[in-house]
């Protein structure tokens, strides 16, 4: 009969001194990473920027009637018919929004039986980015 307390085939093997030897020959191996010098794309000042990436990007566009500030008890009792009063008058432009940056500011139309807004004035690109800061 065959002895099979002593077969050790179902215990993991140690790991020998030469898989040792491997890892530390390919540990000093490795050597630090050589990039060359970014060069500086042109100025996207210059015009030659080319949005084709982010021409498909959905954005959000909302136009403000206007605003207000209310008590919250007031707030509770709104309802049905309540009217709020805006700090805006009749007749002035409305702003309009994307993704929450003021960009442009118009008149309320009607384009076939909807709503639309026409714009009186847009905001310039710079004037944005300062408004961000």
């Amino acid at each position: 009969m065959n002895d099979k307390s002593n077969d050790n085939s179902n215990d993991k093997p140690e790991p020998s001194e030469d898989a040792a030897e491997q890892q530390d020959s390919r540990q000093e191996e490795a050597e630090k990473a050589q990039f060359e010098q970014i060069e500086q794309e042109a100025d996207p000042a210059d015009g030659d920027v080319n949005l084709d990436v982010i021409l498909d990007v959905p954005v959000t566009l909302a136009m403000e009637v206007g605003r207000t500030h209310i008590s919250i008890r007031n707030l509770l009792q709104l309802n049905q018919g309540s009217v709020v009063e805006l700090d805006r008058m009749a007749g002035e432009p409305l702003d309009v929004y994307v993704n929450g940056t003021l960009v442009a500011h118009g008149e309320v139309v009607v384009v076939n039986e909807k709503f639309g807004i026409r714009l009186t004035d847009v905001i310039s690109p710079s004037e944005r980015i300062k408004n961000l800061q």
